[in-house]
């Protein structure tokens, strides 16, 4: 079974990709961490969970769905994750997840697309967007095959700032960073509700028609990104920056 999360596509893309090759159920955790509830899940089929990368880790609301969940069924759990362009020393934890939860561990795929985080970065241009996709599929067609074939993903090289960066940098990133109270509707705002909607941690309300923050998140870039007027900006970071969503994947037939 394919497990994912996804805010802005990336993931998605890739988990729809892999189902519909590996001919595997695909369930979105959506529902379960929006809500809080726990997922009691059955697959014969190797796991495969597909998240982004949030500071050289897995999102901590994606590692909490885990330790929350009841996977039943295979043992083996594959892990692929979409960055802007590396994951950093994330193997380690992901080892002692899989050991927490008695699952195998079969290694990480590193899977690199369009960058969605708009607080530091600026997606590329629809062009670049759409080269950098297509060699994410060839990267998930190697993935696929390794998996077919009853393989482990390869172990990732790492460098010597990587555990600094996956350890006390993502600490850091949570505990000073990602914030929601910088966040705002501008005047152009349509009162439509779709940032409340689409926010995992159930984390805006409207209040006057208008987006309010409340204390939790996890600067997922849902609620800016799928905006379908472009109001919400976060402080001055993100003004005049295109938005960036990807393209919902086609299935076979499109390529």
């Amino acid at each position: 079974m394919l497990v994912y999360f996804s805010a802005t596509g990336n993931s998605q893309f890739c988990a729809e990709w892999l189902a519909d090759h590996r001919k595997d159920d695909l369930l979105d955790t959506f529902y379960y961490i929006r809500h809080g509830v726990a997922a009691e899940l059955q697959s014969e089929k190797p796991w495969v969970f597909v998240m982004p990368t949030y500071c050289w880790q897995i999102p901590r609301i994606v590692e909490d769905f885990i330790i929350r969940g009841h996977f039943s069924g295979s043992r083996d759990a594959y892990f692929v994750m979409t960055c802007g362009g590396e994951v950093g020393n994330a193997e380690p934890k992901l080892q002692e997840l899989c050991q927490r939860k008695a699952l195998t561990y079969r290694g990480t795929l590193p899977v690199v697309m369009p960058d969605n985080y708009l607080v530091m970065f600026t997606p590329p241009d629809p062009a670049q967007a759409e080269t950098m996709r297509q060699k994410a599929v060839a990267t998930l067609q190697q993935g696929e095959q390794w998996m077919e074939e009853g393989k482990s993903f390869p172990p990732i090289s790492t460098g010597k700032w990587d555990g600094l960066k996956s350890g006390v940098v993502n600490q850091a990133f949570y505990r000073f960073y990602a914030k929601a109270k910088k966040f705002y509707a501008k005047d152009t705002c349509i009162s439509c509700g779709k940032c409340q909607h689409v926010c995992p941690l159930n984390n805006i309300h409207l209040e006057n028609g208008k987006p309010v923050w409340g204390a939790q998140c996890t600067h997922c870039m849902a609620c800016i990104s799928k905006c379908p007027v472009e109001a919400i900006e976060y402080g001055k970071a993100t003004r005049n920056k295109q938005r960036y969503l990807c393209p919902p994947y086609q299935g076979r037939e499109s390529q």
